[in-house]
């Protein structure tokens, strides 16, 4: 076994692929807030290509992050040269590959390092993975809120912001004083309209204590929006074991993931930006409709085979995907209701998207945990699915199946199992939401109220009615008898 290190790349390129470029003829142009799993899959990943075919070398990326948990992932690239091992897992192969775009990782506590960096003027784009629920929004209506605490704490101090969104906001005041044109703010994170969500945050903290500043980010920031897409788990021992075992790679914190990613952006950039469409990025004046389909198709659809899967004991998406009542009642909601809702997306076949997504659900290779897919439903929910079941309603359709959907999750809340099987907390509101899920089953209205989930969707009497049958018949039958139910019709 190999120990990856910049040293070792020699040795290691027997048994994976590793970059063909060095790192002296990498300078850096890309801060990225957020250095996680996703981001090492899938820009880190788009960058390496670029590099390799000898292009780019000024694009390399600076790590940074605002969370205390930060610092243990940038101590593990640090002692790595900052490298990462990517194992590819398509269905049927699997191949290793080192990245190296990443050239430095600003310790989280050194909010005055990572703001020299965002005011330098080689830097061109700041990118963010701050995680669905880190766009400090309410859920409900998508818009910004003021009130939040990270962004009260920052409007009260401009010049010491803490927040990824205030220290950007920071880094543009600086160059603007400097005379420095700004930078490209990036979302990289799986949000709707994300770079319109990211602008909100900063222009709408600017305008908490500088109007004039909220004016200037607003005209001349750039935000692109995003779809991004590449099914990435989360790193356990036994990624670490098949790195080490497979590829005999000692790797402190590889990354696994599946063999197709996809990215489509908005070209709008204020400093330019690399070539990327050279290496596969899809760049277009109006992201929307490929977002749409993305969220509401894949998201969504991870959301309707999730919850099912968690109340079954059922530990890995493919294993969920194997059960043939998770699996119909995938392929019944997504034919019937989701689908039906995506608009017209340029050179897409609706139908063979989805047939991609089932596939790219059973790949066994991923390791992919129903868990995971479960994870912070009250910032998913109201993304992924509420707004779909609001269409719905508005085009005086049937929303049975989405119904369902949301019944599972109240369900799974409750934290117990249909074996009986206790539920570790497994959302950032799950002390909120476990009492209320748990009255619901008497009172599933209760559910519904959540005003930052549902909004005015909930207190729709066709969507009410659906969501009661459905958490009544899961509550005295189990999910099996549930999903056959719903199945026969």
């Amino acid at each position: 076994m190999t120990r990856l290190s910049l040293a070792n790349l020699p040795e290691i390129s027997a048994r994976a692929t590793v970059p063909a470029y060095r790192r002296e003829q990498l300078s850096p142009g890309i801060v990225h807030i957020g250095v996680g799993n996703f981001h090492r899959a899938h820009l880190a990943v788009y960058l390496d290509d670029l590099f390799s075919r000898g292009e780019g070398h000024d694009w390399a990326i600076i790590g940074a992050g605002v969370m205390p948990g930060d610092e243990k992932m940038r101590q593990a690239l640090a002692g790595q040269d900052y490298l990462t091992t990517v194992v590819e897992q398509d269905n049927d192969a699997s191949a290793a590959r080192v990245t190296g775009a990443m050239v430095d990782f600003v310790p989280p506590a050194n909010h005055a390092a990572l703001l020299a960096r965002l005011a330098d003027p080689a830097t061109r784009i700041v990118s963010l993975t701050v995680t669905e629920g880190g766009y400090m929004i309410d859920p409900a209506t998508q818009a910004f809120d003021p009130h939040h605490p990270a962004i009260r704490r920052d409007a009260e101090n401009p010049e010491n912001p803490t927040s990824a969104f205030g220290l950007i906001l920071r880094g543009l005041s600086l160059r603007r004083a400097r005379g420095v044109p700004p930078y490209t703010v990036m979302s990289c994170d799986n949000v709707p309209h994300n770079g319109a969500v990211t602008r909100n945050a900063v222009a709408g903290l600017a305008r908490l204590f500088d109007p004039e500043l909220a004016q200037w980010v607003t005209a001349n920031v750039a935000f692109p929006n995003a779809m991004v897409d590449r099914i990435t788990p989360a790193t356990s021992e036994r990624e670490r074991r098949i790195t080490s075992d497979v590829f005999g790679i000692e790797d402190a914190w590889p990354v696994f993931c599946e063999e197709f990613k996809q990215w489509v952006i908005e070209d709008r950039f204020t400093m330019g930006r690399p070539a990327l469409e050279k290496v596969g990025v899809q760049f277009v004046p109006d992201v929307t409709p490929y977002e749409n389909m993305k969220i509401r198709i894949l998201n969504g659809g991870h959301a309707i085979i999730a919850y099912p899967g968690g109340l079954l004991d059922i530990h890995f998406v493919h294993e969920s995907m194997e059960h043939p009542l998770i699996r119909a009642f995938l392929d019944k909601v997504e034919r019937e209701e989701v689908i039906p809702t995506v608009a017209p997306v340029p050179d897409t076949d609706l139908n063979v998207y989805y047939d991609l997504i089932v596939r790219r659900f059973l790949n066994p290779k991923i390791g992919d945990t129903i868990r995971r897919l479960c994870l912070d439903g009250s910032n998913r929910q109201p993304k992924f699915i509420v707004p779909q079941i609001r269409d719905r309603l508005a085009a005086g359709r049937s929303v049975d199946g989405l119904a369902l959907e949301s019944a599972l999750w109240c369900r799974y809340c409750a934290g117990v199992t249909d074996s009986g099987k206790a539920i570790e907390p497994n959302d950032p509101n799950w002390e909120r939401l476990q009492p209320r899920a748990r009255a619901a089953k008497d009172n599933p209205g209760l559910w519904l109220e959540m005003e930052d989930v549902y909004g005015e969707t909930g207190r729709s009497a066709t969507f009410r009615d659906s969501f009661a049958a459905a958490l009544k018949h899961l509550s005295s039958e189990g999910t099996v008898a549930t999903l056959k139910r719903y199945l026969a019709g």
